[in-house]
């Protein structure tokens, strides 16, 4: 009897292609499509900074010689893309009486299985990717057990920006503090452009801010009484900054449920740039994907010993980064 693993629909490049078709159950910073996809064919990356320079051009007679464009200084910054696989296995219990000699349905059960599989791995290199990409909104790319990958603002010595609301005061000036935050934002991004300022924050920075002074009457007339009616919780916009609560956790190899934004915490940062955020994944360490464009998610699966039963093994390789770490601010509630 044959074996139905052994045919071209469960090989390599099936199974990647199947993984990355699957759904993704998790991700704000995916729906907000932040951190655009950037393939890359090697396991370490080299980021050029430019400190371009600007200046008014003055006007010349006709037939006069034109001004010189100067060269701005630039940096190399290297970073080394994370590995990131994970295992599972289908035993034969999971395929018990689906095998049937001559059935024209065996295959598309067996997919089935796999698929099932597919989906639980996929969701949580979902989850972690948002881990990932939420600690390049704030400065601070993390592992999973909490430790530091890459401190952006040491790559490019730059001073983390924040800003403390004092939002337990009531004589505090919500409006001229959003502002501080538009300006910095403003002057940090060096000649990239964007369509508005989004802000994350922490459930109980969002109602210290809604319940504050000088902000509730604003929001309570919001989109003409909005918040009286619905949960505005998505989206509340007051000096510039759009305001949303956000609850991303999850829970590390240690069975601790880690927040991704703290307590009394929001992360600042524009949206609708082209070059500020980029996510780039690397090609999986398998011999037939050596210098080739990375996928975002690869799947692979091989026969247990003695046949008893199926490993599959799923693997990402992604780097998110922000290239202008300035751009972002923290803000702490107290």
């Amino acid at each position: 009897m044959n074996n139905p693993f052994e045919s071209g629909a469960f090989d390599m490049a099936a199974l990647t292609a199947s993984i990355n078709i699957l759904p993704n159950s998790y991700g704000k910073l995916e729906a907000l499509k932040l951190f655009p996809q950037k393939s890359v064919r090697t396991r370490n990356i080299c980021v050029e900074e430019k400190n371009g320079v600007l200046n008014l051009l003055p006007t010349q007679m006709p037939g006069n010689p034109a001004t010189v464009g100067t060269q701005g200084k630039r940096k190399m910054r290297s970073f080394t893309i994370p590995h990131i696989p994970h295992d599972d296995v289908i035993l034969p219990e999971e395929v018990q009486g689906i095998r049937a000699f001559g059935s024209e349905t065996e295959l598309q059960a067996m997919a089935n299985v796999v698929t099932d599989h597919l989906q639980t791995m996929r969701n949580k290199h979902a989850i972690t990717l948002e881990h990932l990409r939420m600690g390049a909104l704030k400065g601070y790319i993390l592992d999973s057990d909490g430790s530091t990958l890459y401190n952006l603002y040491d790559e490019f010595e730059i001073t983390p920006k924040v800003v403390s609301f004092a939002l337990g005061t009531t004589t505090t000036d919500v409006k001229r503090k959003c502002l501080e935050v538009v300006r910095h934002v403003e002057d940090n991004l060096r000649g990239e452009f964007m369509s508005g300022i989004h802000c994350l924050v922490s459930a109980e920075f969002f109602d210290a801010l809604t319940s504050h002074k000088n902000v509730k009457e604003a929001y309570d007339r919001w989109q003409d009484g909005a918040a009286l009616r619905e949960d505005m919780r998505k989206g509340f916009t007051f000096g510039g900054i759009t305001f949303e609560e956000y609850r991303g956790q999850a829970t590390d190899h240690n069975g601790s449920v880690r927040r991704f934004i703290a307590e009394g915490e929001g992360h600042c940062f524009p949206i609708g740039t082209t070059e500020s955020f980029v996510t780039y994944f690397a090609p999986a360490d398998f011999n037939e994907t050596v210098n080739t464009l990375g996928l975002p998610l690869y799947a692979k699966q091989c026969p247990r010993k003695f046949d008893r039963g199926t490993d599959l093994h799923t693997q990402s390789n992604p780097l998110p980064l922000c290239l202008r770490p300035g751009i972002l601010v923290k803000l702490t509630a107290a």
